[in-house]
């Protein structure tokens, strides 16, 4: 099984944390399946980029990407070229690690 490295975030994961992944599980699901509340506004449907993240490492082992994911993706703050969907990276074989970025663009919550 894949290990998923999440690099610490101040507020959300301030000392990081190593998971195994499942066969067929994104990003978004192992995170949430271990209590890492990283936000998913439109609920997993591809349609917001509240689930943004950094693949830093492992990149290359994930699910490719559809043209929809792609223009979401544009909305994201902090955009990077191995940025994804949480919500639509499946993970491969290899073990990866995730930087959640700081701040989020959600339009249905306000802070």
């Amino acid at each position: 099984m894949p290990k998923v490295f999440f690099l610490p975030h101040k507020i959300i994961l301030p000392k990081g944390a190593n998971f195994f992944a499942k066969k067929g599980e994104t990003i978004l699901d192992v995170a949430l399946r271990n209590n890492v509340k990283l936000e998913h506004a439109c609920e997993k449907s591809c349609a917001c980029s509240t689930c943004h993240c950094i693949v830093r490492k492992g990149f290359s082992s994930l699910s490719g990407w559809s043209e929809i994911e792609d223009d979401i993706l544009d909305k994201a703050w902090g955009l990077e070229s191995n940025s994804r969907l949480s919500c639509q990276a499946v993970i491969g074989n290899i073990d990866i690690e995730v930087e959640i970025p700081l701040y989020t663009v959600n339009y249905v919550r306000e802070y």
